[in-house]
């Protein structure tokens, strides 16, 4: 059954795009009700909606910071900023313009902090370390699949992982594996082989899931190897 998925899913849609028709998640093949893709539809655009109030308050308070605002108001800010921009990923339709305001609110923020510090060194490495992890943290949650595995209310229950990683895109594993340390990633494997081997013996062969956890097990071959010969 064909179901009207949008251009430009939300999280919860996103997700059941995933499971519609897919072997991965169920055999016989699970179907989506139209009902339920509805009601993901509109629970992610009042979603998007509450986002865009929040979106236009933060920007206002942003414009009306006074020069003399405390250090706890700026950070809380700050953080306000930061959350705002993690949100837009899990939401519906275009959310870049949003996105580029946010990431310019943060900097200048994250400017007017580091000249706060001044001289002070310790002060000054901690920002810079903590802009590298806000730049790698943004940079990964352009991944859908990891966007919706971090959201506080992620449509991926545990049971879903393996097979939702196993219908990813290459570039959505290979961001997924640089927030999983070594034991996930094996767990993430025998998860994952149970599965095939299951389907397998159902009479599915699944070639591009099959990719997918070939590239987990090159993976943590590597990661492994790079652990055994830190300075190779």
């Amino acid at each position: 059954m064909e179901l009207p998925f949008t251009h430009r899913p939300g999280r919860r849609e996103r997700h059941l795009r995933r499971r519609h028709g897919n072997p991965l998640f169920a055999w016989p093949l699970e179907e989506i009700p139209p009902e339920t893709l509805l009601a993901a539809q509109k629970a992610d655009h009042e979603e998007m909606k509450a986002f865009q109030r929040d979106f236009r308050q933060l920007v206002q308070q942003a414009i009306d910071l006074p020069p003399s605002a405390s250090s706890d108001t700026v950070l809380s800010l700050k953080e306000a900023l930061e959350r705002c921009y993690e949100q837009s990923f899990g939401l519906p339709e275009d959310q870049e313009p949003a996105r580029e305001a946010l990431a310019k609110l943060i900097e200048l923020i994250t400017q007017a902090v580091q000249r706060a510090a001044g001289a002070d060194p310790l002060a000054q490495r901690e920002l810079a370390a903590e802009r590298t992890a806000r730049a790698i943290h943004f940079r990964l949650l352009r991944q859908p699949l990891v966007a919706d595995l971090l959201h506080p209310e992620s449509p991926i229950q545990k049971e879903e992982l393996a097979p939702s990683v196993l219908c990813a895109r290459p570039s959505e594993v290979d961001a997924l594996l640089e927030i999983l340390d070594p034991p996930q990633i094996a767990a993430l494997i025998q998860q994952g082989r149970a599965l095939l081997e299951q389907r397998a013996a159902q009479g599915l062969q699944l070639p591009e899931a099959q990719a997918r956890l070939t590239q987990l097990e090159q993976a943590l071959i590597r990661i492994r190897d790079q652990s055994d010969n830190p300075a190779s």
